[in-house]
């Protein structure tokens, strides 16, 4: 039997990777509510910025929502690019919206560890990544053998 790494790289790090993400949607849309996520987290905290309230508004309802779905798409590795760079996206917008407030802002415990899973499965390839639906899809496909 052929030990193949890369494979279980792939499945641990896209699963807890998703979970950091499904979890903390979870708990944004059914638990504090994406509303009261958004207003608490988006509107009232960037009030004094550049950024419109209608922008605010939007990002602070839209993210617990890709952040839950992304994080379970990932999980079980269901069109994982597109998780992936939805999840890229929300990294983006929360690390700027951080930044924004505290010029100097440590992301070492918060958005780094993200980052750097994120990354990892994003360098692994598709194909290699074996444990998912995606690749259990073209499995079944007619001629892929």
């Amino acid at each position: 039997m052929n030990f193949d790494g890369l494979k279980w790289t792939a499945f641990f790090a896209r699963w807890v990777l998703g979970l950091v993400f499904l979890m903390a949607g979870w708990w944004k849309v059914f638990e504090l509510g994406a509303g009261q996520h958004a207003r608490g987290f988006f509107v009232d905290g960037f009030a004094d910025t550049w950024i419109p309230a209608w922008l605010l508004w939007g990002l602070g309802v839209a993210i617990p929502l890709v952040e839950l779905a992304a994080g379970l798409f990932l999980c079980v590795g269901f069109r994982r690019r597109e998780a992936l760079i939805a999840l890229g996206g929300v990294l983006v917008v929360v690390t700027y919206g951080h930044l924004l407030q505290e010029p100097l802002y440590a992301i070492t415990s918060h958005i780094f560890p993200r980052l750097v899973l994120l990354l990892v499965v994003l360098v692994i390839p598709a194909d290699r990544d074996r444990l998912s639906l995606d690749q259990w899809l073209v499995s079944r496909r007619p001629g892929s053998g």
